[in-house]
Protein backbone atom coordinates (compact mmCIF):
# COMPACT_ATOMS: atom_id res chain seq x y z
CA UNK A 1 0.00 0.00 0.00
CA UNK A 2 2.64 2.48 1.04
CA UNK A 3 4.66 2.28 -2.00
CA UNK A 4 1.73 2.05 -4.68
CA UNK A 5 -1.63 3.76 -3.44
CA UNK A 6 -2.40 6.81 -4.75
CA UNK A 7 -5.29 9.48 -4.02
CA UNK A 8 -6.39 12.58 -5.85
CA UNK A 9 -7.69 15.78 -4.62
CA UNK A 10 -10.04 17.52 -6.30
CA UNK A 11 -8.46 21.56 -6.37
CA UNK A 12 -10.81 23.42 -3.69
CA UNK A 13 -13.55 25.72 -5.05
CA UNK A 14 -14.24 28.77 -4.93
CA UNK A 15 -13.25 30.13 -0.61
CA UNK A 16 -17.15 31.42 -0.24
CA UNK A 17 -18.16 28.13 -0.75
CA UNK A 18 -15.91 26.45 2.12
CA UNK A 19 -13.88 23.69 0.46
CA UNK A 20 -10.82 24.32 2.14
CA UNK A 21 -8.77 22.69 4.91
CA UNK A 22 -10.89 22.80 8.27
CA UNK A 23 -10.28 25.73 10.12
CA UNK A 24 -8.25 24.24 13.06
CA UNK A 25 -6.56 20.75 13.83
CA UNK A 26 -8.05 20.77 17.72
CA UNK A 27 -10.41 20.22 19.71
CA UNK A 28 -13.18 17.11 19.69
CA UNK A 29 -13.32 17.62 15.66
CA UNK A 30 -9.67 17.62 15.49
CA UNK A 31 -9.57 14.26 13.15
CA UNK A 32 -10.97 16.03 10.22
CA UNK A 33 -8.38 18.65 10.51
CA UNK A 34 -5.74 16.57 10.59
CA UNK A 35 -6.85 13.93 7.61
CA UNK A 36 -7.21 17.15 5.39
CA UNK A 37 -3.86 18.50 6.20
CA UNK A 38 -1.93 14.71 6.31
CA UNK A 39 -3.18 14.10 2.71
CA UNK A 40 -2.07 16.96 1.39
CA UNK A 41 1.82 16.37 2.93
CA UNK A 42 1.66 12.39 2.46
CA UNK A 43 3.06 10.34 -0.40
CA UNK A 44 -0.52 9.27 -1.00
CA UNK A 45 -1.23 12.23 -2.85
CA UNK A 46 -1.05 12.44 -7.23
CA UNK A 47 -1.23 15.47 -8.87
CA UNK A 48 -2.17 13.12 -11.89
CA UNK A 49 -5.86 11.58 -11.74
CA UNK A 50 -4.83 9.26 -14.27
CA UNK A 51 -2.50 7.49 -11.45
CA UNK A 52 -4.95 7.71 -8.77
CA UNK A 53 -6.98 4.31 -7.02
CA UNK A 54 -9.27 7.54 -5.28
CA UNK A 55 -10.40 10.62 -5.25
CA UNK A 56 -10.91 12.73 -2.30
CA UNK A 57 -13.87 15.32 -2.61
CA UNK A 58 -11.94 17.82 0.32
CA UNK A 59 -15.91 19.37 1.57
CA UNK A 60 -15.95 20.65 4.84
CA UNK A 61 -18.42 22.03 6.50
CA UNK A 62 -16.76 24.11 9.63
CA UNK A 63 -16.72 27.22 7.71
CA UNK A 64 -20.50 26.70 7.04
CA UNK A 65 -21.51 26.12 10.42
CA UNK A 66 -19.24 29.40 11.54
CA UNK A 67 -21.38 31.31 9.31
CA UNK A 68 -24.53 30.12 10.59
CA UNK A 69 -25.79 28.68 7.26
CA UNK A 70 -28.48 26.32 7.15
CA UNK A 71 -28.49 22.85 6.61
CA UNK A 72 -30.72 23.24 3.83
CA UNK A 73 -28.43 25.77 1.91
CA UNK A 74 -25.50 23.25 3.21
CA UNK A 75 -27.37 20.39 1.36
CA UNK A 76 -27.43 22.90 -1.48
CA UNK A 77 -23.99 24.03 -1.50
CA UNK A 78 -22.65 20.60 -1.38
CA UNK A 79 -24.86 19.19 -4.46
CA UNK A 80 -24.23 22.24 -6.86
CA UNK A 81 -20.26 21.57 -5.60
CA UNK A 82 -20.26 17.59 -6.19
CA UNK A 83 -22.28 18.10 -9.28
CA UNK A 84 -19.69 20.33 -10.58
CA UNK A 85 -16.80 18.00 -10.23
CA UNK A 86 -18.93 15.23 -11.99
CA UNK A 87 -19.10 17.80 -15.28
CA UNK A 88 -16.13 19.10 -14.98
CA UNK A 89 -14.18 15.87 -14.46
CA UNK A 90 -14.52 12.24 -16.48
CA UNK A 91 -13.96 10.12 -13.10
CA UNK A 92 -17.26 10.09 -11.57
CA UNK A 93 -18.82 8.57 -14.05
CA UNK A 94 -16.75 5.55 -14.31
CA UNK A 95 -17.68 4.12 -11.24
CA UNK A 96 -20.71 6.44 -10.48
CA UNK A 97 -18.57 7.69 -7.51
CA UNK A 98 -17.67 4.30 -5.80
CA UNK A 99 -13.37 5.11 -6.14
CA UNK A 100 -14.74 8.91 -4.46
CA UNK A 101 -14.51 9.61 -0.65
CA UNK A 102 -14.88 12.55 1.86
CA UNK A 103 -14.36 12.85 5.05
CA UNK A 104 -16.03 14.46 8.25
CA UNK A 105 -16.10 14.28 11.84
CA UNK A 106 -18.44 16.42 12.83
CA UNK A 107 -22.29 15.64 12.47
CA UNK A 108 -23.11 18.81 10.51
CA UNK A 109 -21.20 17.76 7.49
CA UNK A 110 -22.95 13.89 8.03
CA UNK A 111 -26.29 15.99 7.88
CA UNK A 112 -25.47 18.14 5.14
CA UNK A 113 -24.32 15.55 2.83
CA UNK A 114 -27.20 13.10 3.58
CA UNK A 115 -29.24 15.37 1.59
CA UNK A 116 -27.45 14.15 -1.46
CA UNK A 117 -28.45 10.85 -1.81
CA UNK A 118 -26.03 10.01 -4.92
CA UNK A 119 -23.30 11.03 -2.73
CA UNK A 120 -24.35 8.95 0.43
CA UNK A 121 -24.76 5.74 -1.65
CA UNK A 122 -22.82 5.53 -4.23
CA UNK A 123 -18.81 7.15 -2.36
CA UNK A 124 -16.69 6.10 0.83
CA UNK A 125 -17.76 8.18 3.47
CA UNK A 126 -15.13 8.13 6.14
CA UNK A 127 -17.36 9.56 8.97
CA UNK A 128 -17.13 10.25 13.30
CA UNK A 129 -20.95 9.08 13.43
CA UNK A 130 -20.82 5.25 12.18
CA UNK A 131 -24.30 5.02 12.53
CA UNK A 132 -26.77 2.59 10.40
CA UNK A 133 -30.04 5.46 11.35
CA UNK A 134 -27.41 7.76 9.22
CA UNK A 135 -26.84 5.93 6.39
CA UNK A 136 -23.32 4.21 7.47
CA UNK A 137 -23.08 1.08 5.08
CA UNK A 138 -19.69 -0.87 6.46
CA UNK A 139 -18.52 -2.52 4.04
CA UNK A 140 -18.18 0.56 1.73
CA UNK A 141 -17.91 3.39 4.58
CA UNK A 142 -15.08 3.74 7.08
CA UNK A 143 -15.40 4.71 10.77
CA UNK A 144 -13.15 7.83 11.73
CA UNK A 145 -12.12 8.30 15.26
CA UNK A 146 -12.75 10.86 16.93
CA UNK A 147 -9.76 11.87 18.87
CA UNK A 148 -9.79 15.14 20.97
CA UNK A 149 -6.18 16.22 20.45
CA UNK A 150 -3.74 17.96 21.52
CA UNK A 151 -3.79 15.67 24.87
CA UNK A 152 -3.86 17.44 27.52
CA UNK A 153 -1.53 15.37 29.73
CA UNK A 154 0.85 12.16 28.41
CA UNK A 155 -0.17 9.00 27.23
CA UNK A 156 -0.76 6.66 30.13
CA UNK A 157 0.96 3.01 30.26
CA UNK A 158 2.80 0.24 32.53
CA UNK A 159 1.34 1.79 35.97
CA UNK A 160 -1.41 -0.66 36.62
CA UNK A 161 -0.66 -0.19 40.22
CA UNK A 162 -1.69 2.76 40.29
CA UNK A 163 -5.30 1.80 38.51
CA UNK A 164 -7.42 1.50 42.10
CA UNK A 165 -11.08 2.27 40.58
CA UNK A 166 -12.68 -0.37 39.01
CA UNK A 167 -14.39 2.13 36.41
CA UNK A 168 -15.01 5.27 35.15
CA UNK A 169 -17.58 7.63 33.65
CA UNK A 170 -18.59 11.57 33.98
CA UNK A 171 -20.42 13.19 30.96
CA UNK A 172 -24.08 14.56 29.84
CA UNK A 173 -27.07 12.51 30.33
CA UNK A 174 -27.60 12.93 26.65
CA UNK A 175 -28.65 9.76 25.49
CA UNK A 176 -31.16 7.02 26.95
CA UNK A 177 -27.80 4.65 27.70
CA UNK A 178 -26.37 7.44 29.46
CA UNK A 179 -29.46 8.35 31.72
CA UNK A 180 -29.69 4.65 32.94
CA UNK A 181 -26.05 4.33 33.89
CA UNK A 182 -26.33 7.26 35.38
CA UNK A 183 -29.25 6.49 37.44
CA UNK A 184 -28.12 2.88 38.02
CA UNK A 185 -24.51 3.63 39.47
CA UNK A 186 -24.01 7.10 40.00
CA UNK A 187 -23.94 5.90 44.01
CA UNK A 188 -21.75 2.85 43.54
CA UNK A 189 -18.68 2.65 45.75
CA UNK A 190 -16.75 0.64 43.38
CA UNK A 191 -18.03 2.41 40.17
CA UNK A 192 -16.76 5.92 39.56
CA UNK A 193 -20.25 7.19 37.87
CA UNK A 194 -20.86 11.20 38.05
CA UNK A 195 -24.18 12.60 36.77
CA UNK A 196 -22.44 15.35 34.73
CA UNK A 197 -18.87 16.73 33.45
CA UNK A 198 -16.46 17.29 36.29
CA UNK A 199 -16.33 21.30 37.32
CA UNK A 200 -13.37 22.54 35.87
CA UNK A 201 -13.35 24.51 38.96
CA UNK A 202 -13.07 21.27 40.73
CA UNK A 203 -9.08 21.06 39.86
CA UNK A 204 -6.92 21.69 36.67
CA UNK A 205 -7.65 18.45 34.39
CA UNK A 206 -9.60 16.16 37.14
CA UNK A 207 -11.65 14.87 34.75
CA UNK A 208 -8.06 13.47 32.58
CA UNK A 209 -6.56 12.33 35.90
CA UNK A 210 -9.00 10.44 36.73
CA UNK A 211 -8.24 7.98 33.60
CA UNK A 212 -4.80 7.66 35.15
CA UNK A 213 -6.46 5.86 38.04
CA UNK A 214 -8.93 4.03 36.72
CA UNK A 215 -8.67 0.09 35.40
CA UNK A 216 -12.41 0.27 32.82
CA UNK A 217 -13.35 3.76 31.72
CA UNK A 218 -17.03 3.28 30.36
CA UNK A 219 -17.74 5.16 27.30
CA UNK A 220 -21.41 5.16 26.16
CA UNK A 221 -22.60 6.54 23.36
CA UNK A 222 -24.50 10.04 23.45
CA UNK A 223 -26.39 12.17 20.85
CA UNK A 224 -24.36 9.81 18.34
CA UNK A 225 -22.92 6.33 19.14
CA UNK A 226 -19.96 7.75 18.91
CA UNK A 227 -17.80 9.22 21.74
CA UNK A 228 -14.14 11.12 22.33
CA UNK A 229 -13.89 9.21 25.50
CA UNK A 230 -12.98 6.04 23.47
CA UNK A 231 -9.66 7.73 21.95
CA UNK A 232 -9.29 9.29 25.16
CA UNK A 233 -9.27 5.91 27.22
CA UNK A 234 -7.14 4.54 24.83
CA UNK A 235 -4.55 7.40 25.24
CA UNK A 236 -4.39 7.14 29.20
CA UNK A 237 -3.89 3.66 29.31
CA UNK A 238 -7.63 3.18 30.91
CA UNK A 239 -9.39 0.05 28.89
CA UNK A 240 -12.67 1.30 27.27
CA UNK A 241 -15.70 -0.25 27.92
CA UNK A 242 -17.68 -0.04 24.60
CA UNK A 243 -21.32 0.06 26.36
CA UNK A 244 -23.36 0.23 22.20
CA UNK A 245 -25.93 -2.33 20.64
CA UNK A 246 -24.35 -0.87 17.72
CA UNK A 247 -21.17 0.30 16.17
CA UNK A 248 -18.66 -0.21 13.87
CA UNK A 249 -15.89 0.58 15.88
CA UNK A 250 -12.61 2.59 14.28
CA UNK A 251 -9.90 0.23 12.38
CA UNK A 252 -12.60 -2.74 12.93
CA UNK A 253 -11.07 -4.42 9.49
CA UNK A 254 -7.59 -4.45 11.46
CA UNK A 255 -7.60 -4.44 14.78
CA UNK A 256 -9.19 -7.28 17.10
CA UNK A 257 -11.15 -4.90 19.63
CA UNK A 258 -12.26 -7.76 21.91
CA UNK A 259 -7.91 -7.85 23.10
CA UNK A 260 -7.75 -4.11 24.05
CA UNK A 261 -11.23 -3.25 25.40
CA UNK A 262 -14.75 -4.58 26.83
CA UNK A 263 -17.69 -4.66 24.46
CA UNK A 264 -21.01 -4.79 25.69
CA UNK A 265 -24.41 -4.43 24.62
CA UNK A 266 -26.97 -1.85 26.50
CA UNK A 267 -28.62 -4.05 28.04
CA UNK A 268 -25.37 -5.00 30.32
CA UNK A 269 -25.19 -2.12 31.95
CA UNK A 270 -27.64 -3.25 34.93
CA UNK A 271 -24.66 -5.81 35.20
CA UNK A 272 -21.94 -3.74 34.77
CA UNK A 273 -20.02 -3.86 37.82
CA UNK A 274 -20.11 -7.82 37.92
CA UNK A 275 -19.19 -8.34 34.30
CA UNK A 276 -16.09 -6.27 35.19
CA UNK A 277 -15.62 -7.51 38.72
CA UNK A 278 -15.86 -10.67 37.15
CA UNK A 279 -12.63 -10.10 34.95
CA UNK A 280 -9.56 -11.80 36.05
CA UNK A 281 -6.62 -9.87 37.23
CA UNK A 282 -4.45 -11.31 34.36
CA UNK A 283 -6.99 -10.60 31.64
CA UNK A 284 -7.36 -7.14 32.40
CA UNK A 285 -3.44 -7.05 31.95
CA UNK A 286 -3.64 -8.65 29.15
CA UNK A 287 -6.15 -6.12 27.75
CA UNK A 288 -3.75 -3.26 29.37
CA UNK A 289 -0.92 -4.07 27.67
CA UNK A 290 -2.66 -4.30 24.39
CA UNK A 291 -4.42 -1.04 24.91
CA UNK A 292 -0.54 0.25 25.35
CA UNK A 293 0.48 -1.61 21.80
CA UNK A 294 -2.75 -0.07 20.00
CA UNK A 295 -1.82 3.64 20.97
CA UNK A 296 -0.39 4.63 18.14
CA UNK A 297 -3.08 4.43 15.90
CA UNK A 298 -5.24 6.38 17.74
CA UNK A 299 -2.76 9.56 17.36
CA UNK A 300 -2.77 11.79 14.83
CA UNK A 301 0.79 13.80 14.10
CA UNK A 302 1.63 16.37 11.55
CA UNK A 303 3.22 15.46 9.31
CA UNK A 304 1.70 11.51 9.56
CA UNK A 305 4.14 9.01 10.92
CA UNK A 306 3.67 5.47 10.18
CA UNK A 307 1.10 3.47 11.42
CA UNK A 308 -0.80 6.76 13.19
CA UNK A 309 -4.41 7.15 12.72
CA UNK A 310 -4.04 8.62 9.11
CA UNK A 311 -2.19 5.81 7.67
CA UNK A 312 -4.66 3.61 9.22
CA UNK A 313 -7.49 5.56 7.72
CA UNK A 314 -5.57 5.05 4.44
CA UNK A 315 -5.17 1.47 5.11
CA UNK A 316 -8.86 1.25 5.28
CA UNK A 317 -9.61 3.13 2.47
CA UNK A 318 -7.19 0.65 0.31
CA UNK A 319 -9.24 -2.49 1.50
CA UNK A 320 -12.41 -0.44 0.17
CA UNK A 321 -9.90 0.28 -2.99
CA UNK A 322 -9.52 -3.27 -3.42
CA UNK A 323 -13.30 -4.25 -4.55
CA UNK A 324 -14.27 -1.66 -6.81
CA UNK A 325 -14.12 -2.85 -10.22
CA UNK A 326 -14.27 -1.04 -13.41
Amino acid sequence: MEKNFKVYIYPDGDPNTFYQTPRKVTGKYASEGYFFQNIRESRFRTNDPDQAHLFFIPISCHKMRGKGTSYENMTVIVQNYVESLISKYPYWNRTLGADHFFVTCHDVGVRATEGVPFLVKNSIRVVCSPSYDVGFIPHKDVALPQVLQPFALPAGGNDIENRTTLGFWAGHRNSKIRVILARVWENDTELDIMNNRINRAAGELLYQKRFYRTKFCICPGGSQVNSARIADSIHYGCVPVILSNYYDLPFNDILDWRKFSVVLKELDVYQLKQILKNIPDAEFVALHNNLVQVQKHFQWNSPPIRYDAFHMIMYELWLRHQVIKY
